[in-house]
């Protein structure tokens, strides 16, 4: 079974990588744009690509990594084996 999950997170790992990469870039980036350099045109350009906006994917997108993450968190937590019993 633990074989099956690593497989699994791996996989995962692998497809939601670049996605959660350009997430955090850009949340960070946004950040840093709108309060720190007050540069609120570039700070609106970044939130676009954060919510995958610019290519009408903003209602879905943050479904979908979350979903991803979800579905990381659970892999990775089954793999630990805090839940088996004793």
């Amino acid at each position: 079974m633990k074989r099956l999950f690593r497989k699994y997170h791996r996989t995962l790992a692998i497809i939601l990588m670049l996605p959660l990469l350009l997430t955090v870039i850009t949340g960070v980036g946004y950040s840093i744009f709108d309060a720190w350099l007050q540069q609120q045109e570039t700070a609106e350009f970044l939130l676009k690509i954060h919510t995958m906006d610019i290519l009408h994917l903003g209602k879905i997108y943050p479904l979908l990594n979350g979903l991803g993450l979800l579905g990381l968190l659970i892999t990775g937590f089954t793999m630990t084996g805090l839940l088996r019993s004793q």
